[in-house]
């Protein structure tokens, strides 16, 4: 008697051949992945520079492994095929972009709207305290030759600049400084990475052919103790 044939069972269409088919991921390589995940997603919605104990501490993680992770990232975004990277800024990490893509985004931007900008006045009075730190308000008037009342509230209410409490002399005046947003804003890791006038001569020269004001100007004034013409917002102030 003839004996059935056996059918094997039909391939499922599209079916991966067994040869083909990767090991799944341990279950601690899955980990170390959703952790970086997770790292990356929580410095690119944060505004404000995150150090690693932060992230640790918010994600329940070991510092230790969370800075690990945060090399691999900075290592990862340093490749040129990303126009993204991740600095250490102001003792924290932050996502921004690249600097050699700055001039290619800076014209994309200014076709989007008008970028938002600080006076002559209110960049010569920020170049001020930065350099000569601590410093008062009566200080910046002599360095200025007129009352800065207007630009310092321009400066504090934008939190690029706080008060550091005051200086023992007669009056006690206020000392202002520069803050962790002044850091953030101007993308410097501390006050050791403030440019040299030099490199604010540069500056001058793109912005002048872009027919923009002089930062220069401002800034070597404000360090070398010799004050500018005043544009309208030093006008507005001495008329106080």
């Amino acid at each position: 008697m003839k004996q059935p044939e056996v059918q094997s069972a039909p391939e499922t269409e599209g079916a991966i051949p067994e040869e083909l088919r990767e090991s799944p991921l341990s279950a601690a390589d899955t980990a170390e992945a959703q952790l970086k995940a997770l790292v990356e997603a929580v410095i690119y919605i944060t505004d404000e520079p995150l150090s690693a104990d932060q992230i640790a501490i918010a994600l329940g993680q070991p510092a230790e492994k969370v800075g690990r992770v945060l090399e691999e990232l900075t290592a990862e975004y340093n490749k040129p095929e990303h126009g993204l990277t991740v600095r250490e800024i102001a003792g924290g990490y932050k996502m921004s972009t690249k600097p050699e893509h700055h001039e290619a985004i800076r014209a994309f931007v200014k076709n989007l709207k008008p970028a938002l900008k600080l006076s002559l006045a209110a960049l010569e009075t920020l170049a001020l305290i930065a350099y000569k730190q601590p410093i008062t308000a009566p200080e910046v008037m002599d360095v200025r030759g007129v009352q800065g009342a207007g630009v310092l509230k321009t400066l504090l209410d934008r939190k690029l600049i706080a008060t550091g409490g005051r200086k023992q002399v007669v009056g006690k005046p206020i000392l202002y400084k520069t803050t962790k947003e002044f850091l953030v804003q101007f993308g410097l890791k501390d006050l050791s990475e403030l440019p040299t006038l030099k490199e604010f001569e540069d500056l001058s020269r793109l912005s002048v052919s872009e027919g923009e004001p002089e930062p220069a100007e401002a800034v070597e004034a404000a360090t070398a103790g010799v004050g500018t013409e005043p544009d309208s917002e030093a006008a507005a102030e001495s008329s106080e």
